[in-house]
């Protein structure tokens, strides 16, 4: 079973963001807040289509060659847990062999990384981190967040799901999760109960497909936003 001890950083690329959060072009007109992005290169490409993109991670409290050097220390042990467990994963477009997984995610972390110190001076990266994040109520129009909460969930624990899940609500108007499964390929037990918080402070709460699928079985996503928000 694939799992490891610790959040690491392993970015995902603009292309997999749109499709994993079933994003729209009216959608990347929104300010956009991401949680726990790490390494990924949705920032910088949404900022050259003209997006409005904040990101938010403690991994952006480091240089970006200390960075590089964290990307590279976990590469091959996250390859490696892939090659022994390739049954959890869905090999096709896109991603066709373990060789192929290992190029697509260097490369997003290469845009990244490229875009890391001039994105940190504008206030696109900033070092924060769920369950509590430095923003005001509504700041956002909408909250994404990808392979943090609920992948985690052995690590991280009921009541910090609980919270970072409260608090993105609180910070956007819209949030989206992907994916629902937990590192191994079960579904997450704090999806069910994090639902059923939402719900009993009035938000509107969907659990949706995607057209995405590397996680065998992910490919849905948690979307809520509150009742206000969608009159």
């Amino acid at each position: 079973m694939f799992t490891l001890e610790h959040v690491v950083p392993w970015g995902r690329s603009f292309d997999e963001y749109r499709r994993m959060f079933a994003l729209a072009d009216a959608d990347l007109n929104l300010r956009i807040i991401g949680c726990g992005d790490g390494p990924a290169s949705f920032n910088a490409e949404a900022t050259r289509r003209g997006g409005r993109v904040t990101c938010c991670d403690p991994i952006y409290r480091f240089e970006k060659s200390r960075i590089e050097e964290r990307i590279a220390a976990t590469h091959d042990q996250i390859v490696e847990q892939t090659r022994r467990n390739a049954h959890e994963f869905v090999w096709g477009e896109g991603i066709r062999t373990i060789e192929e997984l290992g190029q697509v995610r260097m490369a997003a972390m290469r845009v990244f990384l490229q875009d890391y110190d001039l994105g940190k001076a504008e206030g696109r990266y900033l070092d924060a981190e769920l369950p509590t994040l430095p923003f005001a109520d509504a700041a956002f129009d909408m909250a994404l967040c990808s392979h943090f909460v609920f992948l985690y969930s052995s690590q991280l624990g009921e009541a910090f799901h609980r919270a970072a899940v409260r608090e993105m609500g609180r910070v956007a108007h819209e949030v989206r999760i992907f994916p629902l499964l937990a590192l191994g390929g079960n579904r997450s037990a704090f999806v069910d109960v994090c639902v059923k918080d939402l719900r009993d402070v009035g938000y509107e709460v969907s659990i949706e497909t995607v057209p995405y699928e590397f996680q065998r079985g992910g490919n849905q996503m948690m979307r809520f936003r509150s009742r206000m928000s969608s009159e």
